[in-house]
């Protein structure tokens, strides 16, 4: 049988993502639970104070309006959840800050939307903030802005947040903290069900039923955590998925959860946004040998090897780049709005003299600096 890889890949980060889900802070009436705040903000306290630099990516804002709003149940439509977060943020930030400072721990909140990733300049400036606050030995705690964000840009649950977050700080490790305790091959509850220890590719849990939904106060379930742990691993970041008890067992090395391996090796920054962070606005279909070339050979895309083009987008957009079949092999910003595009499609072009008529000179539809090559685990959650 194959040996476990060490679990002390959160003991040993110097660099740590910690994400607590919004079942791991309230109560079993749904509301924000001090004492449960309390606990996890003293097992990072003493971490910080060990020297290990802690981003907090934490849930509960409309988990803790909901007391405030008197709801019992978290609200479904978009007005209401966005009103709980409005009076659930400021309890949330207020009961952290408190808990740290008792430990002598600075903290500063940092609220993010989806689209604050998609934009490249948003992405840096958050990059920016995050490495000033760990630079002046502030804790950053960060959740999405729910009191603007809309379906259209929301990042759907905080695991997925807390793997984008991990990449903008070149994280050592991501952890991240449930109800659950772990991966299991089937229901927890079900007799003969064993945890999975260690999963080293998507391959290996390709069978593992992940779609039960996540608590009454949170949005995510174990599909997005698995999802999350697949993001960071392609990025060469370690992940241990585990219960918000087990987290002094994580840092002390102890053998528990779930330990995601890296998959692939740190990508630079651009093509770590360019991969993960974008979205999509529409699809380029290529030949086979069009795929050949960007995808072996990380060549620009041309005119020529194009077959179809889905969706409306323009010049300097994200666009995916799919295969005959249909399947995404790459993401890039492509040089040409969809309407421009189309009549270019399969066309060869003269570089000497462009097409006709004193057409401008040709432009790769994709240039290689704009484009990185999709793996397993690269595309954002749906």
């Amino acid at each position: 049988m194959a040996s476990i890889p060490d679990p002390g890949i959160v003991r040993d980060a110097r660099r740590l993502v910690v994400k607590v889900g919004s079942s791991s802070l309230t109560g079993p009436r749904g509301g924000l639970d001090g004492f449960r705040v309390q606990a996890v903000a003293s097992t990072l306290a003493r971490r910080a104070m060990d020297g290990v630099e802690i981003v907090l990516v934490s849930s509960g804002a409309i988990a803790a309006g909901m007391g405030p709003l008197g709801l019992t149940r978290r609200p479904k439509d978009l007005a209401t959840q966005q009103a709980a977060a409005s009076a659930g943020q400021g309890v949330l930030l207020s009961a952290y800050a408190n808990a740290f400072t008792m430990h002598g721990v600075k903290v500063g909140q940092v609220l993010l939307t989806a689209d604050d990733m998609h934009r490249r300049s948003h992405y840096v400036n958050a990059s920016r903030t995050l490495e000033r606050l760990l630079e002046l030995e502030i804790l950053p705690i960060i959740n999405e802005n729910d009191t603007v964000a809309t379906d259209e840009i929301r990042f759907g649950d905080n695991d997925r947040l807390a793997a984008l977050v991990a990449h903008l700080v070149s994280a050592d490790a991501l952890l991240l903290l449930s109800d659950v305790d772990a991966l299991y091959d089937g229901h927890p509850s079900t007799p003969g069900t064993h945890r999975i220890r260690h999963v080293a590719s998507a391959a290996q849990i390709a069978d593992v039923d992940v779609s039960a939904h996540g608590s009454q106060v949170g949005t995510g379930g174990m599909a997005t955590k698995v999802a999350a742990a697949q993001m960071a691993t392609a990025e060469g970041i370690g992940v241990l998925l585990t219960s918000a008890e087990q987290m002094t067992a994580a840092f002390a090395g102890d053998d528990v959860g779930t330990l995601f391996t890296p998959t692939g090796t740190r990508s630079p920054a651009r093509r770590r946004w360019l991969a993960h962070a974008t979205a999509a606005t529409g699809r380029v279909v290529l030949d086979a040998g069009a795929v050949e070339a960007v995808v072996r050979h990380q060549t620009s895309l041309l005119p020529v090897g194009i077959t179809r083009v889905d969706g409306r987008f323009a010049a300097g957009d994200t666009v995916d780049l799919c295969d005959p079949e249909g399947h995404v092999v790459a993401r890039g910003l492509v040089g040409y709005d969809a309407q421009e595009l189309r009549p270019l499609v399969g066309r060869r072009l003269d570089r000497a003299g462009g097409l006709r008529n004193g057409a401008p000179a040709p432009r790769p539809v994709v240039r290689r600096d704009d484009l990185v090559v999709l793996g397993p685990g690269t595309l954002p959650i749906p």
